[in-house]
């Protein structure tokens, strides 16, 4: 008799091409069969793997789940059979910063430091990455997925508030706003509402996985180093390194509060009637490769996304063979010790 598999619940962060990691973590969780997904959160390309994950998922089961994922990363790579102009939008997201422009030439890191509004640059919003997340994704059927429920950050422009957009109202709008760097793109409005990026305010959001989950576990898959030996010197480390600590801050305050939660739950200050003792766990880029240059996650080109997707698969089959029996039992990381 085959042993049921252990339900756990995904927290995707965002980190442009580095994304590729989680791919292959996704990759092989799915191929290995054990772990059953309750609910996924995601920002930014978080995000993106969520949504081509469930849509995957609910086309063609497990292995659909392992080909949508595949195919995505595939086709938004600088050797994906792209037109020039989706190639530029594409780039735009997983190879600009704004030290570099759009990564296309001098002309565009002049044109860039001379205004670097996508009001001025692209004033008819132009984006075929939203036109490509459309054609790919059905998201009809996204928005009916039973299979594990889906959780996408963004960040309210006016208010500076998170906002987390929930899988039976997602659109190809809400993807994009949870992706959307204000130096690349316009703000997405939805309803009458601007937003921005949700990694400013959550990469990933994990409280929506505290109560709207039966299980206690989440796993983490980080991209984002939280820390980077040296003083960055340069203009593009700087930059890089403030982008890093910025997009994790969030993060920071959500797992020193459930690690507080947690001593008071094991102290019987606080009742579980009430409060959730959450059992962290995390698979983490800076782990598997930790000579990886910040600005590599400006990097598009295929074999560099296969080789994190190679990465993220080994790094998630030795997380399994150290902790799948401490699924359900306890924690894996020590949050005092490394967050405190």
């Amino acid at each position: 008799m085959s042993t049921p598999a252990k339900r756990i619940s995904l927290a995707l962060q965002g980190g442009g091409a580095h994304g590729a990691f989680t791919w292959g973590v996704l990759d092989h969780l799915i191929e290995d069969g054990r772990l059953a997904f309750e609910a996924i959160s995601g920002t930014s390309a978080g995000a993106m793997n969520a949504v081509v994950m469930a849509d995957g998922w609910l086309n063609g089961g497990p292995d659909g789940a392992r080909k949508g994922l595949e195919t995505f990363w595939r086709a938004i790579s600088s050797d994906g059979k792209l037109s020039a102009a989706q190639r530029t939008i594409f780039d735009s997201f997983f190879t600009a910063s704004p030290l570099r422009g759009f990564g296309i030439g001098d002309f565009w890191l002049g044109f860039f430091k001379q205004s670097a509004s996508p009001y001025d640059f692209n004033p008819l919003n132009i984006n075929p990455l939203k036109d490509f997340l459309e054609r790919e994704i059905d998201f009809e059927r996204v928005r009916a997925c039973k299979q594990f429920r889906l959780f996408i950050a963004a960040t309210n422009v006016e208010t500076g508030k998170g906002k987390i957009f929930e899988g039976k109202d997602l659109t190809a709008d809400h993807v994009m706003a949870s992706a959307c760097l204000p130096t690349v793109f316009q703000a997405v409005e939805i309803e009458g509402v601007p937003y921005w990026d949700g990694g400013y305010m959550g990469n990933p959001a994990l409280y929506p996985l505290f109560y709207g989950t039966g299980t206690d576990d989440i796993l983490l898959v980080q991209i984002n180093p939280v820390e980077r030996k040296g003083v960055p010197t340069t203009p593009r480390d700087i930059q890089n390194r403030l982008n890093e600590i910025t997009f994790n801050a969030t993060l920071l305050r959500e797992l020193r509060a459930i690690d507080f939660v947690a001593r008071l739950v094991d102290k019987g200050n606080l009742s579980t009637k009430d409060y959730k003792k959450v059992l962290m766990h995390r698979i983490a880029l800076s782990e598997a490769l930790d000579d990886l240059d910040a600005s590599s996650k400006l990097t598009a080109k295929w074999d560099f996304f296969v080789m994190l997707k190679e990465a993220g698969r080994k790094a998630a089959k030795a997380w399994l063979a150290r902790h799948f029996n401490d699924l359900g039992q306890r924690a894996t990381i020590d949050l005092r010790k490394e967050f405190g």
